[in-house]
């Protein structure tokens, strides 16, 4: 620690020590002394930087140790050396046989007991990881798909309670499944008691938010703004009339409903820490922090990734190391590589910020790829995209509850000859089945009359061509989009990081029109690619003569291989290769104890590319493909040949051997 630091933890220890006399017994007291000391300046250097200023900031810094000691001594003593097992293995969350599944508890069961009812089948599939998307009280009515949050404390009424969560997440502890739950930090339902507080006129609750008197600052902001919902929420502001005595404007950047809450109010985040602490002691064993990048407004901005925004997750970050270490953050940061690395950290904050991310760029990649049928600006972005860092790991998914945005950098696509605008717009043709000879079958999202841009939804099936296929009866149709959907899933899996499947694509869901019949969710195409879940379809997936058969063998094939090699192990060196195939993609993932060489065509016939690409790609001698290792590579006169739709998993054979006991 440097002398001021140092000094300002002595006086915390001397003034605050009294706090945890009596709560505590004195091993707790010295172990979460050791680690308040550990994570202290983190903790000390990122509030100093955000509230340092203020007056009240010893008061504020003494209400958050307060916080802490109160949520540390609640802590249950299962939870408590789960936390010791994870601070003596920092990387349980990067290795190779955590598969992730994320689902709508009600889509996926009815009810939180119904999912645990389920279990059982996410444990036949390989899930390690369990992401429930919002399951605590909405908003009534439209709710941004359970992201306006009414109450933070309480679970759905249709879902269960509370107890149902906490027994839910024990048994999933007992099956070695970690549980997700979101965290919306950026914003709260306009029905939320702070919002309701607000309105009334309460001065403190005011504080809570961005408000405005008249037009003159929201105007100000708006010329750099973008707009998330141009189609229902143009605009980032709300009026609220009567607010505080004639009405206010609101700070709304997603719905009107969605009340944006003020971090430079130090109270915020004292609330904010406090829910963290909650969810943390029911048993989750990762916060997604939905909405991250837009925590601080600066004029002039677009008011996403600012500094303070890291500062304020290092700080978020720091609380729960004390608390609850075992407990670890991904980040809901849509943003392109290099502000991505910033929420995992850099430099020396590595390992202060998240240790999960979403890779939006690999998803985008994928489906642009699977359009198209070349890999030449995929090649060309995982060469220009930074290595992650030690102790942090990528999300890698195919979709999720949302829209597919193709965040891709005009410069990219410029560097690989592609024109900015027509390539959006002809992914946004191809997936919503408008351009000639697509084999998509999905909806445009969020059209912005002004600029023309869209973002597209639809389920990974039917993106794929399973919906176009099966209408039309054609089989071979239909194993071409079996073939895309399982290339896809290679992929991801193929990759280090932890895979992420949405519910449903394991057995081929098709998108679902039903929402249209819903006047609270017609104008939003994102339900087409939230289906319920089919359990007479489920059993079917044993038969490999069905289509779920076929998608569900095949993918829990592709699990078991993943699992079954440390090769796949978080952290390792990404290469990626020029194949000199346009429709061939490559990479190879370097550990010290062996190389995996991954190939994939993008096309639906065969591709070749040469033999010595098994060479520069880090292998030597014979090679095994991993999927496929009673087989013979079809290696022949110099030239690897990829079926249609083919993923190879390839590695010397002398390192493909079963998985070792160690977290890499």
């Amino acid at each position: 620690m440097a002398p001021e630091v140092r000094e300002a933890f002595e006086h915390v220890k001397e003034v605050e020590s009294h706090r945890l006399e009596g709560r505590l017994d004195p091993r707790d007291i010295d172990v979460f002394w050791l680690r308040f000391e550990r994570y202290f300046d983190d903790l000390y250097y990122s509030l100093t930087a955000i509230y340092g200023e203020r007056e009240d900031a010893l008061v504020c810094f003494g209400a958050l140790f307060g916080r802490m000691v109160e949520a540390y001594s609640q802590r249950p003593v299962a939870l408590k050396l789960l936390d010791l097992e994870r601070q003596f293995t920092p990387q349980w969350f990067q290795r190779s046989h955590m598969v992730g599944y994320a689902c709508y508890s009600d889509l996926f069961a009815e009810t939180l007991l119904g999912v645990r009812d389920k279990l059982p089948y996410l444990e036949e599939l390989g899930v390690t990881y369990l992401h429930l998307m919002p399951l605590q009280e909405p908003r009534p009515g439209a709710n941004d798909g359970g992201y306006a949050v009414k109450d933070y404390r309480k679970v759905r009424p249709d879902l269960g309670t509370l107890v149902d969560l906490i027994a839910l997440a024990d048994d999933l502890r007992g099956r070695g499944i970690s549980l997700c739950l979101d965290l919306v930090l950026n914003h709260v339902a306009r029905e939320h008691a702070w919002a309701l507080q607000a309105q009334a006129g309460e001065e403190r609750y005011l504080n809570y938010f961005h408000t405005f008197p008249d037009r003159l600052l929201p105007d100000e902001y708006e010329r750099t703004l973008p707009e998330i919902f141009p189609e229902e929420a143009p605009g980032n502001f709300t009026w609220v009339p009567g607010m505080g005595g004639e009405g206010r404007w609101v700070w709304t950047t997603f719905n009107t409903f969605q009340w944006d809450l003020n971090y430079t109010n130090p109270e915020v985040f004292l609330e904010i820490v406090e829910l963290m602490f909650f969810l943390a002691n029911l048993g989750v064993d990762v916060l997604r922090l939905d909405a991250a990048p837009f925590l601080w407004k600066r004029m002039g901005t677009n008011c996403q990734n600012q500094p303070e925004v890291f500062q304020l997750i290092q700080a978020f970050r720091a609380s729960m190391r004390i608390v609850a270490p075992g407990v670890i953050f991904k980040a809901e940061a849509i943003v392109p590589p290099d502000a991505l690395v910033r929420y995992l950290g850099v430099k020396s904050t590595v390992g202060k910020q998240c240790e999960l991310a979403y890779n939006n760029q690999r998803m985008v990649q994928l489906w642009s790829a699977l359009a198209t049928g070349r890999t030449t600006l995929f090649t060309y972005v995982m060469h220009r995209s930074p290595q992650l860092l030690i102790g942090c790991a990528p999300i890698n998914y195919l979709r999720n509850h949302d829209d597919i945005g193709w965040a891709m950098t005009d410069e990219d696509l410029q560097a690989v000859g592609e024109t900015p605008y027509l390539h959006r717009r002809f992914l946004n043709d191809f997936y919503s089945g408008r351009f000639a000879g697509s084999f998509a079958r999905g909806a445009l999202f969020q059209i912005n009359p002004h600029t023309g841009d869209a973002r597209v939804t639809g389920s990974t099936a039917s993106l794929a061509g399973l919906e176009l296929a099966l209408e039309q009866g054609d089989d071979g149709a239909i194993d071409l989009a079996i073939a895309r959907i399982l290339l896809l899933h290679g992929l991801i899996l193929g990759a280090g990081g932890i895979p992420l499947l949405h519910m449903g694509d394991e057995l081929g869901l098709l998108n679902d029109t039903s929402f249209l019949e819903d006047p609270l969710r017609a104008a939003d195409s994102r339900w087409l690619n939230r289906p319920r879940m089919d359990w007479d379809r489920a059993l079917r997936r044993h038969d490999r003569r069905t289509v779920e058969g076929r998608i569900f063998q095949g993918l829990s094939h592709q699990i078991r291989t993943r699992k079954a090699t440390t090769l796949l192990h978080g952290f390792s060196l990404l290469q990626p290769l020029w194949t000199g195939n346009e429709h061939v993609l490559g990479y190879s993932r370097k550990r010290p104890e062996g190389t995996v060489l991954v190939f994939a065509n993008f096309t639906s016939g065969a591709q070749a590319i040469a033999a010595e690409m098994t060479r520069w790609g880090g292998l030597n001698g014979e090679v095994v493909n991993l999927l496929t290792p009673g087989r013979p590579v079809p290696i022949d006169q110099g030239t690897l040949r990829l079926a249609t739709y083919e993923v190879m998993w390839l590695t010397s054979v002398e390192d493909a051997g079963p998985a070792e006991a160690c977290c890499g």
